[in-house]
This record gives C-alpha cells, sequence and structure tokens, in this order.
C-alpha cells in the first residue's frame, strides 16, 4: 500500500525507517483502527472463532492460519495471516460461509475509499496465491448514523461493502504492484518529484526527509496546493524568499510570501479596532471533545463531538481577570453537567470569545442534545465572537509559517506562548486520548497526572487568546 502511494515512501520504510517522523494524529488513527479491530472480533465471532496472535511469532501465526484454512470453514478466524510471492497480509475476519470464506476486511473510516479497494485486492491475491479460495470479499467500515444502545451492544456498528467483484477485476494488476515494489524496495532511492501524493491518501512520515526543510523558510510554508509546491521544489526553490512572485496563485500566498521577504510582521489597525469595541465583561473559552470511533455511552454516535472539558478566563473590567474551569474525570457522560456549569459561569450578558468556529459548533450540538439548557444555550451562541477571521484579516509573522492557527500565532507575539513547552500533552487529538485513557484506567497516579496536565493545557489555550487581544490592544495604542 506504500508503494502504490510512493515507490520513495515504500525504499525508504524498508531501507531507512530511522527518517521516519509518525504525528501524534497519524498514531491515533492506528490506535483508533485498533480498537475497531477489536470491537469487529466481538461483532463478528460472538465469543466463537480462533484469534491468531502474532506475538507468538510470524511463523507460528502462519503455521495456525494454514492448518485452520486447511480445515475448512467451520468457524470464524481472526487476524489470519498468509504470504505470497514475499507479500504478508493479516486478514481482519474470515466468515465461514456454504461453499468457503467470507473475508471481512475492517476500517475505521465512515465511507469506502478508493484505496480500499486496492487493499482488499492485495489481500485477496495473496489468500488465494496461498492456496486457499474464498467466496465474498466485503469490506465493513463505520455506519456514523449508529446509536449506541449501552451494554455493549455493538451490532449495527459496522456496515459491510460487497467488494468481490471490484477485487476480482484488479487481480491481475497486483502482481505489476507487487513487482514495483519489490524493484523499489532493493534499488536506490527513487528519485520522484514531492507533491500532493506526500500526504494523499495517507499523511507520509518522510516528509522531512523529502521537502526541503533546512532554510529559514521552507517553500511549503506558502501553503494552497501541494502539486504546485511540489512543483516550485522540484524547480529548485527551497525557501519562500527564492519564489518568484508571479508563481503565486493565491492572495493567501502572495501575502505570505511579501511578509516573509519584508522579514517584518504585518499588523494592520483593524485588528486593534475591533477588539477595543468588545463589551465588557470578556468571556474566552475553550472545549476539549471526544469523538471515538467506538461510542462509549449510550444515546452517542460514532466520531460524534462530545465535549468533557472547558477552560473560561473571565475578565469582569480591564485588569479584572479570573479563571473558571470545568473537567470530568469520572467516566460518565460529562455532557450535561458541564453545559450547565458553562451557563452559570458566562451568565446572560457579555462576549464569549471563541478562536474557530468550533465551540460554536459544541455548543449548539449540547443544545440539540439538551432540550432543558437549549435556551440559555442557544443564548450563548448569540454572544459569540470568532478572534480568527480578525487575526487572519490583520496580522501575519513569517514565523507563523503559512498558518493562523493560535498554536502557530501566539508564539510570534509572546514566545513564552509554545505548547511544546508543556508537560504531556501539546494538542487537542492528545487530550482526547489521554482522556480517554484515563478514566478508564485504574491507575490513580496516571489519572491525576493526566488530570493535571489536561486543566494545565486547556487553560493554556484560554490564556493565549486573553494574550492574543491584549497584543491588538498595544498596536491600536501605538
Amino acid at each position: 500500500m506504500s508503494s502504490l502511494q510512493c515507490l520513495r515512501r515504500l525504499h525508504l520504510e524498508v531501507n531507512r525507517p530511522e527518517l521516519a517522523v509518525m504525528s501524534a494524529r497519524t498514531q491515533i488513527a492506528f490506535d483508533i483502527g485498533h480498537r475497531v479491530g477489536d470491537i469487529a472480533v466481538q461483532i463478528y465471532g460472538g465469543g466463537a472463532g480462533e484469534y491468531i496472535e502474532y506475538e507468538a511469532g510470524l511463523g507460528k501465526a502462519l503455521e495456525q492460519t494454514r492448518e485452520l484454512l486447511r480445515a475448512g470453514p467451520r468457524e470464524p478466524v481472526f487476524e489470519a495471516t498468509l504470504e505470497h510471492g514475499g507479500v504478508l497480509v493479516r486478514e481482519d475476519v474470515l466468515l465461514p460461509q456454504q461453499g468457503g470464506w467470507h473475508i471481512v476486511e475492517v476500517k475505521a473510516s465512515t465511507r469506502l475509499k478508493d484505496e480500499h479497494v486496492q487493499d482488499c485486492a492485495i489481500q485477496a491475491w495473496v489468500h488465494e496465491g496461498a492456496g486457499f479460495s474464498f467466496e465474498r470479499f466485503s469490506l465493513a467500515h463505520i455506519d456514523n448514523q449508529f446509536v449506541y444502545p449501552g451494554g455493549g451492544d455493538y451490532a449495527g456498528l459496522l456496515v459491510e461493502e460487497d467488494l468481490t467483484r471490484e477485487v476480482r477485476q484488479l487481480q491481475h494488476s497486483v502482481p505489476l504492484w507487487v513487482e514495483a515494489a519489490m524493484a523499489a524496495a532493493d534499488g536506490p532511492e527513487p528519485k520522484l518529484a514531492v507533491g500532493q501524493h506526500c500526504f494523499t491518501p495517507y499523511e507520509c512520515p518522510f516528509f522531512r526527509h523529502c521537502w526541503p526543510v533546512d532554510s529559514d523558510y521552507p517553500v511549503h510554508g506558502l501553503k494552497g496546493s501541494r502539486k504546485k509546491l511540489g512543483q516550485l521544489v522540484s524547480k529548485g526553490y527551497s525557501d519562500i524568499r527564492e519564489v518568484p512572485g508571479e508563481t503565486l496563485t493565491s492572495e493567501d500566498q502572495y501575502r505570505i510570501w511579501r511578509v516573509t521577504r519584508q522579514g517584518v510582521p504585518e499588523i494592520l489597525p483593524a485588528a486593534g479596532a475591533f477588539v477595543s469595541g468588545l463589551d465588557w465583561p470578556r468571556f474566552y473559552l475553550d472545549f476539549e471533545t471526544v469523538g471515538p470511533a467506538v461510542p462509549v455511552w449510550p444515546g452517542t454516535r460514532p466520531y460524534e463531538v462530545l465535549p468533557f472539558q472547558w477552560s473560561c478566563h473571565v475578565e469582569r473590567a480591564p485588569g479584572e481577570l479570573h479563571h473558571e474551569e470545568f473537567l470530568d474525570m469520572s467516566g460518565e457522560p460529562p455532557m450535561h453537567a458541564l453545559a450547565e456549569a458553562l451557563i452559570a459561569v458566562l451568565g446572560d450578558r457579555g462576549p464569549v470569545l471563541m478562536y474557530t468556529a468550533y465551540e460554536k459548533g459544541v455548543i449548539m450540538a449540547l443544545a440539540a442534545r439538551f432540550p432543558d439548557l437549549a435556551g440559555p444555550l442557544q443564548a450563548i451562541v448569540s454572544r459569540l465572537v470568532d478572534l480568527y477571521p480578525v487575526t487572519k484579516a490583520s496580522y501575519y509573522h513569517p514565523d507563523m509559517m503559512g498558518s493562523w492557527s493560535i498554536k502557530a500565532v501566539l508564539p510570534t507575539i509572546d514566545p513564552s506562548m509554545d505548547w511544546e513547552k508543556l508537560e504531556g500533552i501539546h494538542e487537542g487529538s492528545e487530550a482526547s486520548t489521554a482522556w480517554l485513557d484515563a478514566v478508564h484506567s485504574n491507575d490513580e497516579r496516571h489519572r491525576e497526572a493526566v488530570r493535571r496536565q489536561l486543566l494545565e493545557y486547556c487553560r493554556f489555550d484560554t490564556e493565549a487568546m486573553v494574550r492574543l487581544v491584549q497584543f491588538f490592544e498595544q498596536t491600536q495604542v501605538r
């Protein structure tokens, strides 16, 4: 599958794996896949079947699989391990049916993707090449309309799509894919240009090896089309300041290029005018949320965004700042208590500041979930003020590298405001994962450490907004 994305990626995975840099987001995606795989065993096995353990060794896994499959379809087999032509596969689910096996590949996504069909075709090629037949091949993915009834009942979480015909049609292509992959693995590093394929269908862990990143302002900081950025790299440009202005195709790119070449940040007076017009009191709000692929609480759906924490800096008047927070570590559904506490703190007047519209979506979802709180929650929505649009329109610093995320903006305003300096948790997906892990842990020391890190992280987010507003107000005074 790596070779189908990029032969250079495959070569590096085989020959120089130490160059890989796995993002937190990619690692979390792997963890989600494992969780969905565990639930698939429950759904398809119902306590029956054979699970092929990988930890006992590859040879034993291959031998155990061969013995089970030679005996014929009798009960489900999970993680069947087969090899053919130098390609190893672990098949998620084998189901016995009249006349042969039904192979089911399980994905944590909510829809069928092109790369899934290729993945299944490779597995089918190995399965038959190893000497075993199959009757059907399906891909099972998450049904995001599934509502968890509770009690560990996940029947209906996965929906199947029959790919037997598509998989059969690709069987003649698989040997060609394998041949190309083998040649890339055994030969010199392919000299392939960078571009959109570095991010599609998967984020490549060798980005820092293939893209020029050693200059002060690497070209990828222009953002926009990765294909066009790759073309700039292919022409020999490694720094934003080297790129000819006439090659740029968007206003954002031209602005990034212009400010970076000037070497000084751009601060327009509109930002100061905007924040000076905000009423008092001011509330700076940020949520932390979780959206598990496998729902945890009855009445919730896969990947549904559910808040478990908020931070709010409250500024009653200039210089009168204090902090409020909510965090539920009980493991019970936190949403109703969270919403009640939020309503109590925000009161009924004053702008509620956020950075991007994420908080708005969270509050609207809470209002829809809890009719008894819908009125005050919708009133809060009417008071929300998004700092992102005015920040993007009025401020850019070369060190932001084309990003107006608050994590890119704040270190350019106040170097001490750097999330990487925090302990344990540095971004939202890490917070979600840490919280889910902690609330289901029996290790009290671990739970307390995560609680402390979550409070520090979320508070840091709202403190960052306070600092941003102060910065814009200071520019207005100047």
